[in-house]
């Protein structure tokens, strides 16, 4: 039987070609921002300290529009000529800011750097000599550090070991992304071939994304830690996870995941959101915020069904497995 395509318009935006004639550097890091300019000095800085030179890499801000600070400003001050500065016409969202990247960007990599995170030293030579070694991948990653708001260290991102060789397999990434946005670099005809970000997805765009490159233009990862995604309460993730929408975005990934990866488990990924909705729910309880934690407790009622389904096979098995 043939599996039903998502409900919703999962067409990824189109990228067209960089025209003819353009002088192309290696190189495009492109950096979103939007309300972030605080942050903005060090992404600037971290990316600055490694410049190779304007004809091997391009530096752009793409603004959405902000409205609480000046990141031209900061580009200005902290970029000397060096990162050009564009403002959208108006405000259009995370994903579709992404979007506007990429179709910016001149590069062979385009390496997509939020304005509110950071790279290590050595984070562009290290991808650089990976593309050499592997000319045939879509996507270079490395693991991230997660920090805080006063850049204190959170946590590290998990080790996927199977892709350290280059492979088009997701594996668990199906079902935890372990990939970090500021730890990503795609190369551009990729973008050009398979299209940009989902509009539809307003939280996993970039997961999606990732298993698209993984799956139809292989992958490779870096085992090392050189890139930094920064966490706090005033980031989109944060923001999202009051309303629920994060999960909301989850249940719209898990309709094009069936439809998309052949081995895809839709009642377990259901089995994620209903602990990520309960996780939630508790830490708003404990916040104080009574209408956020109601939010996440519907959608807990949306996926219990097909939870306790998965829960009661699995339990099945185990049976099977000591009788």
């Amino acid at each position: 039987m043939k599996k039903e395509g998502p409900k919703f318009d999962s067409a990824p935006s189109r990228i067209e070609p960089v025209p003819e004639g353009v002088k192309r550097p290696f190189w495009s890091v492109m950096i979103p921002t939007y309300n972030c300019a605080k942050y903005l000095r060090q992404t600037l800085e971290s990316v600055l300290a490694q410049d190779p030179g304007p004809e091997h890499m391009q530096i752009e801000v793409v603004d959405d529009c902000s409205t609480k600070d000046d990141p031209e400003a900061v580009v200005a001050e902290v970029g000397k000529g060096r990162v050009t500065f564009y403002r959208k016409p108006k405000n259009e969202g995370a994903t579709a800011n992404f979007n506007t990247c990429i179709e910016r960007s001149r590069g062979q990599l385009v390496h997509i750097l939020h304005g509110d995170d950071y790279v290590s030293p050595g984070f562009y030579k290290r991808i650089e000599q990976s593309a050499a070694s592997n000319p045939g991948c879509a996507a270079y990653f490395v693991r991230s550090f997660i920090v805080m708001e006063d850049n204190a260290l959170d946590t590290i991102t998990g080790r996927t070991q199977w892709l350290e060789t280059p492979s088009n397999l997701p594996g668990t990434l199906l079902y935890e992304n372990e990939l970090r946005t500021p730890g990503v670099v795609v190369r551009r005809v990729f973008y050009e071939r398979h299209g940009g970000f989902l509009p539809s997805l307003v939280h996993v765009a970039d997961w999606e994304m990732w298993l698209r490159a993984i799956t139809l233009g292989s992958a490779v990862v870096i085992n090392e830690v050189l890139a930094s995604y920064r966490f706090f309460a005033g980031n989109d993730t944060a923001r999202l996870a009051r309303t629920a929408e994060n999960l909301k975005d989850y249940l719209r990934l898990s309709e094009i995941l069936v439809s998309t990866q052949p081995d895809f488990d839709k009642e377990r990924f259901a089995g994620k959101i209903a602990w990520t909705a309960r996780w939630q729910a508790k830490k708003f309880k404990e916040l104080g915020i009574p209408e956020a934690e109601r939010a996440n407790l519907e959608i807990l009622r949306v996926v219990k069904l097909p939870f306790r389904a998965h829960l009661h096979r699995v339990l099945g098995r185990v049976r099977q497995i000591f009788s």
